[in-house]
């Protein structure tokens, strides 16, 4: 990439961050996006699934074609970085770099259109409603790959701690499948003073808070990765009163189908447990969520050889990740990988999420990059 393209994507990039859109929000961020197009001559289809958007570019005579995902939208978080293009809007920021992602697909699709040296079909794929606003399967009950077609998809997460440009390559599951966790402990109000006369919903939450740390540590076999987290507990309104009920809610996370199950049905019989034990009833809900985040061996395979051809630093030795990721719906639906490129130190709260974070611009180059060869490997270019 050449520096004016990279002075470019970098003014681009940090026009996004000032001005991001939350999740199902992202209006704003969805034409900012197709003016760029207009502006690199490539005809796209907007309001996809919402405010997605999906370029297409056709060279040669080849009927292969290949996607490529980024995500835009942003966190209801207040940033504090502090810098000259930090957010705008209050309560607002780019948290996740999903300003970089979206930018760097931009970037490869200047790349893809400036490059003679391929033939076939690429799908840029620039997806709303990533942070837990179902965008993935919004676009593909829009027909994405029946309007678009694709024999194969790749996209990637930028990955603080991992050294800037560097891409990891997983060989199986990259992202954890994750579901909410929903309780509601019903019980019997009355005066503080007189305990006996209540069924206390609060003791009964506090017990089922640890009763599920034991779901983990006794129910999940100790080789395979799982964790539940309880994040937020509402009850009271008064000192002097025990409530009727308390609400619980949190998440959990696992790599694998099997062990979801076997956490599903322990999650539910300890519940059921506390709740004779301390004569209260307990609601739990468990809404359907994402599917593991796993790499297809062929595909894999393609994206090593793209890092290689494009001269990037290969990493094949990080372990998967607890964290979510919505892309896994399109790997149910197109064989495809997903790879870590690295964002450089975390130091300073750097790490993703964090209202400190901020893309690293200097990693453009690599993730267009490596985005423009990966497309090309998928449609045969060697």
């Amino acid at each position: 990439m050449d520096q004016a393209l990279h002075d470019k994507l970098t003014s681009w990039r940090r026009h996004l961050h000032a001005n991001p859109d939350l999740t199902l929000q992202e209006a704003d961020t969805s034409a900012f996006v197709q003016s760029k197009l207009r502006e690199l001559g490539v005809p796209f289809t907007a309001n996809v699934g919402g405010h997605g958007v999906v370029a297409t570019l056709t060279r040669g005579e080849s009927n292969r074609a290949v996607g490529l995902r980024a995500d835009m939208d942003a966190l209801p978080i207040q940033e504090t970085s502090g810098l000259p293009h930090a957010s705008r809007k209050p309560g607002v920021m780019h948290a996740c770099g999903h300003d970089g992602h979206t930018v760097s697909l931009l970037g490869a699709a200047a790349l893809l259109a400036a490059d003679p040296n391929w033939s076939g079909t690429v799908q840029f794929v620039f997806q709303p409603a990533e942070e837990g606003g179902g965008g993935a399967r919004s676009m593909i009950a829009d027909g994405l790959f029946e309007r678009f077609p694709m024999e194969r998809i790749f996209g990637y997460h930028n990955w603080p701690g991992l050294e800037a440009g560097a891409i990891a390559v997983h060989d199986g599951p990259v992202m954890a499948a994750g579901n909410r966790l929903y309780f509601t402990v019903t019980g019997h109000s009355g005066h503080a003073a007189l305990p006996h006369l209540t069924r206390d919903p609060m003791v009964a939450a506090g017990h089922l808070l640890l009763a599920l740390q034991s779901v983990v540590s006794r129910s999940v076999d100790p080789l395979q990765a799982a964790v539940i987290t309880i994040g937020m507990i509402q009850a009271g309104s008064a000192a002097n009163q025990i409530p009727d009920k308390a609400v619980m809610r949190g998440t959990m996370r696992c790599l694998s189908e099997d062990v979801r199950a076997t956490m599903h049905e322990t999650i539910r019989r300890v519940a059921d447990g506390v709740a004779r034990t301390f004569g209260v009833s307990i609601e739990v809900e468990i809404p359907a969520g994402l599917p593991v985040t796993g790499n297809w061996p062929t595909e894999r395979d393609l994206a090593v050889e793209a890092v290689n051809a494009a001269g990037l630093k290969l990493r094949r030795d990080l372990p998967p990740a607890m964290t979510g990721e919505d892309f896994a719906w399109f790997l149910g639906e197109r064989p495809g990988a997903f790879v870590w490129i690295g964002n450089g130190p975390s130091e300073g709260g750097r790490d993703l999420h964090n209202a400190n974070y901020d893309y690293n611009d200097a990693i453009l180059p690599a993730a267009s990059g490596y985005l423009a060869s990966v497309a090309k490997q998928a449609l045969g270019v060697a």
